[in-house]
């Protein structure tokens, strides 16, 4: 850690503002933080926030949950009070944003018989569509983003511990990640590399059954000639960088790999990738999100 960033960290207080549309995890994120042991308030009215930073020194981090519902939101306000807390000296501002596609929205309220608190007298799908349009503002701004579509809460809670668990006395965490570029980028993700061009498993009828993770597959993914180039200057790569991205106070690295399906080539490079940092001493974590995306989004209402 240079002395710079130690310097801000001690001179300065954490503070997390906690939003996203109703139905996508803001709850449960507030929950964590929480059991992190960060101070967390619930739907605080905005105007309070700057008396409550200026008062006796808080001894724990602070977490502010914002929803759309309190009497005193609005885009602007809420934008307005962004940058003046982005350029106090004393505040360390992180803006967490909870995002989801609509339509896991939709089902997440059909599922639960809830009204839509934008929408108390329409359909949840009205006000879904409203509330998304009053926050993309927000979003745009945020600076850091999990997208809970895909997510039970158990992994959302794995999620905001990666980002947020206090990282004084921790290793540098490291989580990498599997995909399918047919259902795009996932978010909050600091690497990406594309293993596309390796042989495909899928067109074997004896593998396609299978996933990465398998014996044959692996077998399979491994023959093609590229793969221990591309792995060794992938390995190479990211053992050059851990200790800069260490030095500079980071507490979480994600990395991704996507093949066409998510299911192959990218799953066989993650847990060959993982197998070797975890032998070099590392904190890995693994998040297959094609194979898990049939678990489903308990609880996050």
């Amino acid at each position: 850690m240079t002395d710079e960033t130690e310097n801000r960290q001690l001179n300065t207080a954490r503070l997390v503002l906690v939003t996203g549309p109703a139905g996508a995890g803001r709850s449960t994120s507030i929950n964590v933080l929480e059991d992190l042991g960060y101070e967390t308030i619930d739907n605080m009215p905005l105007s309070l926030l700057p008396r409550l930073l200026d008062g006796p020194a808080r001894p724990r981090p602070l977490a502010l949950g914002i929803d759309t519902r309190n009497r005193e939101f609005s885009t602007e306000g809420l934008l307005e009070l962004i940058g003046n807390l982005a350029v106090r000296a004393d505040t360390d501002l992180t803006i967490l944003y909870l995002d989801c596609r609509s339509d896991v929205l939709l089902r997440r309220f059909s599922e639960t018989r809830r009204r839509h608190p934008m929408a108390p007298a329409e359909s949840p799908a009205t006000g879904i569509r409203r509330e998304l349009e009053l926050l993309a503002p927000i979003r745009d701004r945020a600076d850091t983003l999990v997208d809970t579509s895909d997510l039970n809460v158990h992994q959302l809670r794995d999620e905001i511990e990666r980002w947020f668990a206090p990282s004084a006395g921790r290793d540098l965490a490291l989580s990498l990640h599997s995909f399918s570029y047919k259902r795009g980028l996932p978010r909050s993700i600091d690497m990406v590399f594309d293993c596309r061009f390796l042989a495909n498993p899928y067109w074997e009828p004896a593998l396609r059954a299978l996933d990465g993770r398998d014996a044959a597959v692996v077998a399979h993914v491994k023959t093609d000639p590229r793969f221990a180039p591309f792995f060794d200057r992938v390995l190479d790569l990211i053992r050059l960088l851990l200790p800069a991205y260490q030095d500079e106070g980071k507490s979480h690295l994600s990395i991704a790999f996507g093949c066409t399906g998510g299911r192959h080539r990218s799953v066989t490079l993650v847990e060959t990738l993982a197998k070797t940092l975890a032998e070099d001493g590392l904190q890995v974590s693994i998040r297959h999100r094609e194979l898990e995306s049939r678990k489903g989004d308990e609880g996050l209402i």
